[in-house]
């Protein structure tokens, strides 16, 4: 074999076949991008503008480098060569004349010249262009869409096209310059909030997951689950939840989490006796809970905090109780169907045993320690994320050389200067796919927010979020439970194109200002619906991401895993009617109000479960199923006496399934 002309290699960060030299290239960028923002969250801070540009710009660079230009099984050829230089330098212009003359756009302050817009051209369609690569067309489309409605207007680039707009979406239309320095020169753009999260907090928690996940802590939340479930009845399947709320809990991503965990949990779950769809469905609901599961929420936490100006551990501690209601949703469906089934849980023999987990995996518990007590004590959660990725670094190279020094000499591995140059070199490689890792997944959620900066840009230049919180309160007609439906089903539309977090930006910034001005629904409570409602995408058909990713790991159809995934997920459609219409669980109040609220809450969610199945300790009929999906009903209507009513009912009728399943025990013994 030639080894000046090495074969390409499958790049996992985009899936596409790349030369030797551009997966050296990726490496160099996208570890220079950990280390800047590392420098940035921890020794010295930048002013906003430089820190979003220079991140960006890295991002895009990144981003051209891991995805070529016509598909990821195609050669770049000299044509693909050609586009991504100009690319290349488009991302440099994007992020460089930004830093580099910043002070004299300041002075203009809106009295653009010839080369500020210019270059704002630039940077939008080279944003648009890193978006449709590592994001996917539909979010590209949208952003052009969005574009060219700033455009149509008698006063606009596209006069004509105004008189196509119905009446209320109708606007006076902007010029080339207004819409390029809205996008590109203020703080309501490219550069405006979404990538300012995304270029601050964001990256520096992924890359946090990312130093988890390289040295191996995935394995140690699945081994700790299945150790705690295993021998209960449907024990895999538990284990897939509870995993599957760790891990999540780290990386924010569900279709992340169904690979990672779903490629140890669906197996065993298929062998206990689950259907391979269901198998698909159950991690697939679960792995979705991790998008809502605190610390990192799939980013969201961050976002919410800034656009309610609530602080970060605000966020968190208030989000905790209705993760737990949803995972009890999920956790109580695999029982359930264990039940009916005759499941039975897994041999001891086959588990890994509590005490060698913790053992062998222990110290990933302390990073995680580290960054809750930092958080506690106000510290901001950048610098957080910082020295939670120095703790992680830290514990991993001490746990190691204790191991080398004092451990491995008694198993015949004596220290030699040869075996030490060896584990310091494995361990500055395991350091840089760390860093390496970290920046690759951050691509596709810095690109999206970069976009969503493009749509959130042009909603307030021409006033949309007002037009569409009119619209939303005709369609209603002034009904909160009809405008929640109208938001559930705009977030499914969205997430169709969108990922979680774009979804979130856009739908929060088109209907947040109705939903609490019109209707009165708390401003943190507003944007925790329409964040959990984004995350139907991954669990709905027709475009279930994650019901799709274990469908194809359960070798299951595609839409019959998404269906049981919907089933299994409906803690997220219930949990934040709760949140409107219960307030006090998220708003707090007196304690026995929220304990109350509490319980209900999972109680309503309990029989929701066993009625949706039709079985709890025994079937159930179809009267019982009825009267209990009516006190469901009305213990989410927010009034005591009819809560009161509902959970009496509820509790009745669960009673009566539990002594009817002790009459069909005896009779079986007797």
């Amino acid at each position: 074999m030639n080894e000046s002309n090495p074969p390409p290699v499958l790049m996992p960060g985009g899936n596409a076949i790349q030369p030797r030299v551009v997966l050296w290239l990726i490496t160099i960028v996208a570890v220079g991008l950990s280390l800047f923002q590392l420098y940035s969250a921890g020794i010295q801070p930048l002013g906003l503008f430089y820190q979003r540009g220079i991140h960006l710009a890295l991002i895009m660079l990144l981003a051209f480098l891991m995805f070529p230009a016509f598909g990821p099984n195609r050669k770049r050829g000299v044509l693909g060569w050609g586009i991504d230089l100009v690319f290349f330098a488009g991302a440099l212009i994007t992020g460089g004349y930004l830093v580099l003359f910043l002070d004299e756009i300041f002075s203009r302050a809106g009295f653009w010249s010839d080369t500020d817009i210019l270059v704002a051209c630039i940077a939008t369609v080279t944003v648009l262009e890193a978006s449709r690569r590592a994001v996917g067309l539909g979010m590209t489309i949208i952003g052009v869409l969005a574009i060219v409605y700033a455009f149509a207007g008698p006063r606009g680039e596209l006069p004509w096209l105004g008189e196509w707009l119905p009446g209320i979406l109708n606007h006076r239309g902007y010029t080339l310059d207004r819409v390029a320095g809205q996008l590109y020169l203020g703080q309501e753009g490219i550069f405006g909030l979404p990538l300012g999260v995304a270029a601050t907090y964001i990256f520096i928690f992924v890359l946090f997951g990312a130093f988890l996940e390289s040295t191996g802590a995935g394995k140690f939340f699945i081994d700790m689950a299945y150790s705690a479930t295993g021998r209960q009845r449907g024990g895999p399947a538990k284990a897939a939840v509870l995993a599957s709320a760790g891990m999540g809990s780290i990386s924010g991503s569900a279709i992340a989490n169904v690979v990672t965990t779903g490629a140890f949990t669906i197996p065993l779950m298929k062998k206990l006796g689950y259907q391979p769809k269901q198998a698909g469905g159950i991690e697939a609901a679960a792995s979705t809970g991790g998008q809502i599961m605190p610390p990192l929420m799939g980013a969201g936490a961050f976002l919410i905090a800034e656009y309610t100006n609530t602080p970060y551990l605000d966020i968190v501690k208030i989000s905790i109780l209705p993760a737990i209601m949803y995972f009890a949703t999920v956790y109580l469906f695999v029982h359930i169907i264990a039940l009916k089934q005759g499941m039975q849980g897994m041999p001891r023999s086959e588990l890994p045993q509590m005490r060698q987990v913790m053992k062998d995996g222990w110290h990933f518990l302390l990073p995680l320690a580290v960054l809750v007590w930092l958080l506690v004590m106000n510290l901001s959660p950048m610098r957080v994320g910082y020295y939670a990725v120095i703790t992680m670094v830290a514990v991993a190279v001490i746990r190691y050389a204790l191991w080398y020094f004092f451990v491995a000499p008694g198993q015949g591995q004596p220290v030699t200067l040869s075996r030490t140059k060896d584990v310091i070199w494995a361990g500055l490689t395991k350091l840089v796919e760390g860093l390496e890792l970290g920046a690759r997944n951050a691509v596709a959620v810095s690109m999206a927010c970069a976009v969503a900066g493009i749509i959130v840009g042009v909603v307030g230049l021409t006033g949309l979020g007002l037009k569409f919180s009119s619209m939303m309160l005709a369609f209603s007609g002034g009904n909160l439970v009809l405008a929640l439906v109208m938001v559930l089903l705009a977030s499914l539309i969205l997430g169709m194109g969108l990922p979680v977090t774009a979804s979130y930006i856009v739908l929060i910034v088109l209907v947040g200002p109705a939903l609490t001005s019109e209707f009165g629904v708390p401003l943190l409570i507003a944007h925790l619906v329409v964040f959990w409602y984004s995350q139907d995408s991954n669990v709905t058909p027709p475009i279930a991401l994650a019901g799709f990713a274990g469908a194809a790991i359960a070798g299951s159809k595609p839409m019959e895993t998404g269906f049981q995934a919907w089933k299994f997920a409906k803690g997220l459609y219930l949990i934040p009617l709760f949140m409107v219409f219960n307030p006090e669980i998220i708003v707090g109040g007196p304690v026995l109000v929220v304990a109350w609220n509490a319980v209900i809450a999972i109680l309503a969610l309990c029989a929701f479960a066993a009625a949706l199945e039709g079985y709890l300790f025994t079937r159930m009929a179809w009267l019982p199923r009825l009267a209990i999906t009516a006190a469901i009903f009305g213990v989410f209507y927010p009034s005591l006496l009819t809560e009161v009513l509902g959970v009496v009912v509820m509790v009745v009728v669960i009673g009566l399934n539990w002594r009817a399943s002790k009459r069909e025990a005896s009779v079986a013994v007797a």
